[in-house]
């Protein structure tokens, strides 16, 4: 089978990366690829958050929806990820509406409302094995930062109604995550956590039973624009009135367009040994949390309580041979009390980010919508752009619009500069965080 260039860090064709998260969820037998010639309503390309919340909905509305899947249902980042649920964008409110205007920055809002929503109810109705549990709090290591984040809460309640965030000092934060490092943080209870891949496998069966096909191991190699379009694989092709292109950081060259303005980079997560009687001596709750740090440390527990530990960007293609050394570093500088636990999972995935690190939304031709860029921020982000594009088709374009509208420049140079600009910027603000400036 052809494959994509990010295929080298998965060198088995057709199998799930060898994480905690594929150990412990139940997997569907493959589903075949496309052979032949077919005719859909809409072909999307990927199924992750994005494709299969796009599939669900145009199925429920009576279309056929046809997804081409290069590998396996939630084989890239939606089946990969920290599985964070989180509010709002990488951007603050008021950086929006500084940049937006307050009306299209309270339409963005409501949307990432709603995609949280869309999620907790999925998972309460559909997918309670994906585990969802409310609760993220955010770390800070300088009182500016602590400053900045008071204030982003405070507008979030005073203009938005958004009464979820309890601001704490050092010492309650500490209490609730028992790091020497951070000065303050926050807690969001509005947000979450969640098995990522056990979510997506139930939002592919959601989809199948609604009526849209899958096709796994079907690599899209080219699309030829016109109506309808044409998307051709090694041993098939799909004729469609519509397409949605939901690839995200795994689709890396398809759509020039999109690859002008999503980079994909990669990030690397470990899983520890199960620490029932330890675990509370790290959080207090059961919650999920990131921090301040440009190279942003993400972590909770799972149910069987190991440490999911993330962090350490790359942003070359190809994963670097020691994963488990640079994160059990990390982690024995946040939580030296964890020193000495066994890792037993190590694992990376890619992600695709913008300029803004703000998703991209956009129409590449009348009948092509493409969704990602999501920034490590897509867990509730990606579900909701994939149902937005979904609506946009049935004539529905309101969310599709309000998020078309967020920011997210071509990279200078375009696609081939994007990678040293980011390496040179990622370089720079590594070494701010070591020298704690």
């Amino acid at each position: 089978m052809p494959r994509d260039p990010l295929s080298r860090n998965d060198p088995t064709p057709g199998a799930y990366p060898s994480s905690w998260y594929a150990a412990s969820a139940q997997v569907a037998a493959p589903r075949g690829p496309l052979k032949g010639s077919h005719r859909a309503d809409v072909a999307i390309v990927g199924a992750g958050y994005t494709g299969l919340w796009a599939a669900k909905t145009l199925a429920e509305r009576g279309l056929k929806p046809v997804i081409l899947e290069a590998h396996r249902v939630g084989w890239g980042a939606s089946g990969r990820n920290g599985g964070q649920v989180g509010t709002g964008y990488n951007w603050d409110q008021r950086k929006l509406e500084a940049r937006m205007g307050r009306d299209a920055a309270r339409a963005v809002w409501d949307v990432a409302e709603e995609g949280k929503r869309q999620l907790r109810d999925f998972c309460a109705a559909e997918a309670p094995e994906a585990h969802y549990r409310p609760g993220v709090a955010h770390g800070e290591y300088s009182a500016s930062e602590a400053r900045d984040t008071r204030e982003a809460a405070e507008h979030l309640a005073r203009h938005y109604g958004y009464d979820q965030i309890e601001v704490m000092d050092r010492e309650a934060f500490r209490a609730l995550v028992k790091s020497p490092l951070y000065v303050a943080g926050a807690l969001d209870r509005g947000a979450g956590h969640i098995h990522p891949l056990r979510y997506a496998l139930a939002l592919a069966r959601a989809a199948e039973r609604a009526g849209a096909v899958i096709h796994e191991g079907s690599i899209v190699l080219g699309i030829e624009n016109g109506q309808p379009a044409v998307l051709r694989t090694r041993d098939g092709e799909l004729r469609a009135d519509h397409v949605i292109l939901a690839g995200n950081g795994y689709m890396p060259d398809l759509e020039p367009r999109v690859a002008a303005r999503v980079m994909p980079i990669n990030s690397f997560i470990g899983a520890t040994e199960p620490l029932p009687d330890r675990w509370q001596d790290v959080l207090a709750e059961d919650i999920a949390v990131a921090d301040s740090k440009f190279v942003v440390n993400y972590y909770r527990f799972s149910e069987d309580r190991r440490f999911l530990f993330g962090g350490r960007e790359s942003y070359g293609l190809g994963f670097p041979r020691d994963i488990a050394g640079p994160l059990r570093r990390r982690l024995a500088d946040l939580f030296p009390q964890l020193t000495g636990a066994k890792i037993e999972h190590v694992w990376g995935g890619t992600l695709g980010i913008t300029m803004t690190r703000l998703p991209l939304l956009l129409r590449v031709a009348p009948n092509i919508l493409s969704g990602g860029g999501f920034s490590g921020h897509g867990v509730a982000l990606s579900g909701i752009s994939g149902r937005a594009m979904a609506e946009a088709i049935l004539g529905q374009a309101g969310r599709f619009d309000a998020l078309a509208l967020l920011p997210t420049p071509r990279f200078p140079g375009g696609a081939l500069a994007r990678a040293p600009l980011l390496t040179l910027a990622m370089t720079w603000y590594a070494m701010r965080d070591r020298l704690g400036v």
